[in-house]
């Protein structure tokens, strides 16, 4: 049939016929090729930095980003509005304010929280209506309890006043963990926190994610541990705090600085973690530089004695 039509046509109607038919043909092909893959897993980091108050870095946060939900890691100072930056930036709605839904915090460090009161009642100002669902350690429901109380006027006359938000009041639902395991699973991801040394803490978790048939090893603030590499195993992305073990040394000395070598991990230190686990790619955060950022190279110490994939992460980058 398809020969009798072309043989009626003209011989520049049938030359366009074939392109076209050709065209589609290819794109049948290359939709059935691909499988229609869903959505792949994306980590942006929001924030990278530490207490200090570094114009570049914001406080420590980041997002994991899959079908269109957002799961974030972390409510460092500056989270809603580096989150609201991500989305515009890489075109991801899952990180426009009013659909941050889903919060993970690794310890309640202030640097690490001071996002939290933006996250709870920024989103709901403007439209948030689904409930704020916030996974953390013991203690992240009285901070929850205490910042709604220091915000109670403000929750009030939003709620009864002429804004009229309280036709969708401020919801927030604490789950607190008791122990490390799995913590959270939906059709999109499976978290699961990790226990974790921090200094003095009783209790400072990592998160181990699967997204979309990614793997992610975030470990929170933490010395060395085993837990980390464990839980990577060959991971795709293993998200890691750091410290300049160069400046370090020049700064503190051994004697000096028991604080940050008993809080968190030295480029050394995570250059033996990262041989030990093997992740795809090793991304460094939360760097502590002890001096000028342009003076300081943290990939170059790591590669000393790593010889795999490692970045050194900026605020407002995905992967």
């Amino acid at each position: 049939m398809i020969q009798v039509i072309l043989h009626a046509m003209g011989a520049r109607t049938r030359e366009a016929a074939l392109i076209s038919a050709a065209g589609v043909f290819a794109g049948v092909l290359a939709a059935t090729c691909s499988g229609a893959p869903p959505d792949r897993a994306k980590v942006v980091l929001l924030g990278t930095g530490t207490p200090i108050p570094d114009p570049v870095a914001s406080g420590p946060a980041a997002a994991v980003v899959v079908n269109e939900q957002a799961y974030l890691f972390d409510a460092g100072p500056g989270v809603v509005r580096q989150a609201q930056a991500a989305a515009e930036k890489f075109r991801l709605a899952a990180l426009d304010a009013t659909n941050l839904t889903r919060l993970f915090i690794t310890h309640l460090h202030s640097d690490h929280t001071l996002g939290y009161p933006d996250i709870m009642l920024t989103p709901w100002v403007i439209g948030r209506l689904p409930p704020l669902e916030v996974y953390g350690p013991m203690g992240t429901a009285a901070m929850t309890d205490r910042l709604k109380e220091a915000y109670a006027a403000d929750i009030k006359i939003r709620s009864d006043g002429a804004e009229g938000l309280g036709r969708r009041p401020l919801d927030v639902r604490v789950h607190e963990i008791s122990q490390p395991g799995g913590v959270y699973r939906d059709a999109n991801v499976t978290v699961r926190a990790l226990n974790v040394r921090h200094g003095s803490w009783p209790q400072a978790f990592g998160y181990a994610i699967d997204a979309a048939g990614r793997s992610i090893v975030i470990s929170g603030d933490t010395a060395p541990s085993e837990e980390i590499t464990k839980a990577c195993r060959a991971c795709d992305l293993l998200i890691h705090e750091v410290y300049s073990d160069d400046r370090f040394k020049i700064v503190f000395g051994r004697e000096r600085g028991a604080y940050h070598s008993t809080f968190h991990t030295s480029t050394t230190e995570l250059a033996e973690i990262a041989a030990k686990a093997k992740p795809k790619l090793l991304v460094l955060y939360h760097q502590l530089y002890f001096g000028p950022r342009d003076q300081v190279d943290l990939e170059k110490e790591i590669r000393r004695t790593y010889s795999g994939n490692v970045v050194n992460g900026r605020d407002l980058t995905v992967y």
